[in-house]
């Protein structure tokens, strides 16, 4: 959680613009749409469109990648991003991954949303991304992460990704990130996994995901350091 409020810290003081967000981000409910609307309006540096927080799809292939390749061979694996907002991992899944894939990002903020499908469909002047692989597929919709019905089925990905959601949620109380993890477990496959990436220490995590995901097996892997920050990837997997 601690990378979450330097990233969100460093992101506002980019530009004078955000130094307006600044001011109330620590106070702030992070799980409050508001705020992400007016942080992902800000103008992005460079030409990529994308902004992570913690790291990005490049520090991430090496754990994603053989998850995708265990999947079944008969369709495409289901990959769902939740809070995906303009971070560079579903971009990085459909252009980079040198197998099918069919990704989808949801995320509560309709500028978020705006903002990736502009990016994929090369609005305002850029080039469409293009897929590492040609039947590979990326949507992105406007959807609550604790209510995702609308969106989505039950057992219907083979890979769940959450990169900072649950901290955001944990901030306005567990139950709504339990909440969050419910639906994550909902809409996945049997035999498929859930990854939140966090920098919380996994003896606050791991107490908390065991609880939440009883019949599933709950792991941890340690990445990076990135940035002279260590980070964590904890796994929840089912069975087939």
């Amino acid at each position: 959680m601690a990378a979450l409020r330097r990233t969100l810290h460093l992101a506002s003081l980019a530009a004078g613009a955000r130094r307006a967000v600044a001011g109330s981000l620590a106070g702030s409910c992070l799980a409050d749409r508001r705020l992400w609307d007016k942080l992902r309006a800000q103008p992005r540096q460079g030409s990529a469109g994308t902004f992570d927080w913690f790291f990005g799809y490049e520090e991430a292939q090496g754990l994603l990648l053989p998850l995708l390749q265990e999947a079944p061979a008969a369709c495409p694996p289901r990959v769902l991003d939740v809070g995906c907002g303009t971070s560079s991992l579903c971009t990085g899944l459909y252009t980079k991954c040198p197998h099918p894939v069919d990704v989808l990002g949801v995320d509560l903020s309709p500028v978020a949303v705006a903002h990736m499908n502009s990016l994929l469909e090369g609005g305002q002047g850029q080039t469409p991304l293009c897929p590492g692989h040609p039947a590979s597929r990326l949507h992105f919709m406007q959807a609550n992460a604790q209510n995702l019905q609308p969106v989505a089925s039950s057992d219907s990905f083979h890979l769940v990704l959450d990169k900072g959601t649950w901290d955001a949620l944990a901030r306005g109380g567990l139950p709504g990130a339990y909440q969050l993890l419910s639906e994550c477990l909902r809409v996945l496959s049997p035999g498929g996994t859930l990854i939140q990436f966090s920098d919380e220490d996994p003896d606050v995590r791991l107490p908390c995901l065991e609880q939440g995901s009883q019949g599933w097996t709950v792991s941890v892997q340690e990445l990076g350091p990135f940035g002279g920050i260590t980070y964590f990837a904890y796994l929840v997997q089912g069975s087939n």
